[in-house]
C-alpha cells in the first residue's frame, strides 16, 4: 500500500488539491499505476488499491497549480519522490512537507 499527505508548511494547514501521480519504475521508465487529487486534509490513498511488487517507484505532486491557486510565488512546479518498495505487504506511507520555496519528506507510518 502506498499513501501520502501534504502539509503546507508555510500555511499550517493541508495541501488540499493537489494533483498527485504514483509511478512504477522500470528501468529508466515510468508506467503511471494510479493518480488522483489530495482531499480537504491533504491525504491520497489510491495509491492503496495498488497492487505492489519489490521495484522503485514515484510519487509526483503538482505543486506549481496549488501555489498558483492561492496567488503564491513558487520555486517548485513538480515534486518527484522516489523510493524502493522491498516488502510489497508493507504500508509505504510518504508524507510530503510543502513550502513555496523547499520541501521535505520521510517514510511515515
Amino acid at each position: 500500500m502506498v499513501s501520502t499527505h501534504v502539509l503546507d508548511t508555510a500555511r499550517g494547514l493541508p495541501g488540499a488539491g493537489i494533483e498527485v501521480r504514483l509511478y512504477h519504475l522500470v528501468g529508466a521508465d515510468g508506467n503511471e499505476i494510479a493518480n488522483g487529487v489530495t482531499d480537504m486534509n491533504g491525504r491520497w490513498d489510491a495509491g492503496m488499491a495498488v497492487e505492489l511488487t519489490e521495484a522503485f517507484y514515484e510519487l509526483e505532486f503538482i505543486t506549481g497549480a496549488y501555489f498558483e491557486q492561492l496567488a503564491t510565488q513558487s520555486f517548485y512546479d513538480v515534486i518527484t519522490i522516489r523510493f524502493r518498495i522491498d516488502s510489497p505487504s508493507d504500508k509505504y506511507h510518504v508524507p510530503l512537507l510543502l513550502s513555496p520555496f523547499g520541501y521535505s519528506t520521510y517514510r511515515g507510518s
